[in-house]
């Protein structure tokens, strides 16, 4: 573990969830102006050992603050927006050099519904360029490090949204998951992350009828279950026509004992390391004192090699389809040299693609889909590693690395994560576990399409079992 502590004493503020912020203003007993001035204070502090942070503007926050209303679920409380949706006054550089200082002319539904809740957003959260590599280092804004180990790093696509919150800059912050992306960061970070089913939430403005695209699921991270819960209700589309219908706001912790499906190894035959093993035995048998029945089963199984070749067809094709729209707008400006290896290399392969390559893809993808869905028939919940391994260090992996590498490492982290994506399922990493060495490990949580209730409450009942929020990074103090 790495020695260094940076900072001083977090301020009292700091220490609270964004639930218990909100109230604060709700009660008149703090202003937004003061949240807002506090956070930015923290990531003056923490930032610059931290670098979670790709943009910011304090005066659109302060000027927001001394605006905003105070009688919203958010009230007044200060987030970050992960660096690949657009908002007002703010650039969007989706981790690329390519970008660096375009400011989009507005929003989308989505960061309107934040917004309207009381959120006050202070800047844009690193990622990786566009979002594609499950690490956080990237050639525009350099290496995110992990609040509880500042040589490792806090993963991807959402590190720097899960830096920021672990280390107190801010206390939730927003993320996307296309495949694990805020739920392998959060399992790294030691913080709650939740993935919502297909279709749930309102537009941030990507065409959502591309098979790629259709993955993504934007949510945040967060300390506490309640703040993801309530994050659900400001953003989930009334029109969504999921099973289950609407979910509202989660507030109870479940009352009906789940049949819980438990599997250790991925489709291509992984297991995890032993203390992630260690993990995944504690939370069965702290499942099985909550009184939930707890089954051996094999877990999703499906051609893990096809579906990964896939998964990056889909993103190339996707990827280069944007490229060309974007030469077109930009013109002269637009110079792919600007971009990171990695992202070029699977641009140049979707060139190369034939004709039916989408469609084979997707219908791929679909047929691991229909074996996820089989896997969990005869169950309320299946259980397993949110991925195989702690915190891996800083260096050794980003867009920079051999293509064939790259992506082989992304999959590895997206062992267990990235048939929820696939099959739309909701799904979240519970940070329940801490490492001999330190390091937080979670356990995945994934639920049928539109079960986001039954998840959200049996989070709220683990969180009261086994509470987690006193645990402090060991890189901040």
């Amino acid at each position: 573990m790495a020695t260094d502590r940076i900072g001083s004493q977090d301020d009292d503020l700091a220490r609270l969830d964004a639930t218990a912020q909100a109230r604060l203003v709700q009660r008149g007993e703090v202003s937004p102006l003061e949240l807002v001035e506090a956070a930015i204070r923290r990531i003056e502090r923490l930032d610059p050992a931290i670098n979670a942070v790709a943009a910011s503007d304090a005066e659109l926050a302060r000027e927001k603050a001394r605006t905003c209303g105070t009688t919203g679920p958010f009230a007044g409380v200060p987030t970050l927006l992960k660096d690949l949706v657009a908002y007002p006054g703010l650039p969007l550089g989706m981790g690329s050099r390519l970008f660096r200082g375009q400011v989009p002319p507005a929003g989308s539904a989505y960061t309107e519904a934040l917004d309207a809740s009381g959120l006050i957003v202070l800047g844009k959260s690193t990622t990786s360029e566009f979002g594609l590599l499950g690490t956080t280092e990237t050639l525009a804004c350099g290496a995110t490090r992990n609040p509880w180990d500042l040589e490792r790093s806090p993963g991807g696509s959402s590190g720097g949204a899960v830096a920021a919150v672990a280390s107190g800059m801010v206390p939730v912050a927003h993320a996307s998951d296309g495949g694990g992306s805020i739920r392998g960061p959060a399992s790294f970070c030691g913080l709650f992350g939740f993935k919502p089913s297909r279709g749930r939430h309102l537009s941030t403005g990507q065409p959502a009828d591309t098979p790629f695209i259709r993955m993504i699921s934007e949510h945040c991270v967060s300390r506490s279950v309640r703040d993801s819960a309530t994050w659900l209700s400001v953003v989930e589309r009334d029109e969504a026509g999921l099973p289950g219908g609407k979910v509202g706001r989660v507030t109870e912790p479940l009352r009906r004992r789940l049949r819980i499906g438990l599997y250790r190894r991925t489709a291509d035959g992984t297991s995890p390391e032993p203390e992630v093993t260690e993990a995944l035995e504690a939370t069965r048998r702290l499942c099985e004192s909550l009184g939930h029945q707890v089954v051996e089963t094999e877990g999703p199984r499906f051609d893990a090699r096809a579906a990964g070749d896939a998964f990056f067809t889909l993103a190339s094709l996707t990827l280069g389809g944007a490229c060309e729209q974007l030469r077109a707008l930009m013109g002269p400006a637009f110079d792919e040299g600007r971009l990171e290896p990695y992202t070029r290399e699977l641009i140049a392969r979707s060139r190369d693609l034939p004709p039916e390559a989408g469609s084979r893809a997707a219908a791929m993808l679909q047929a691991a889909a229909d074996a996820a869905d089989r896997a969990m028939a005869g169950f309320d919940v299946l259980l397993c590693p949110t991925v195989a391994f702690p915190a891996f260090p800083l260096g050794r992996h980003g867009g920079t690395q051999p293509f064939e590498e790259a992506a082989a490492f992304t999959e590895s982290l997206a062992g267990y994560t990235a048939i929820a994506s696939i099959a739309g399922w909701p799904a979240m990493s519970v940070p329940l576990h801490v490492s001999p060495t330190g390091l937080p490990i979670g356990s995945h949580f994934a639920a049928p399409l539109g079960q986001e209730a039954v998840l959200l409450g049996l989070a709220l009942e683990l969180e009261q079992a086994a509470p987690w929020h006193e645990r402090r990074p060991g890189g901040v103090e």
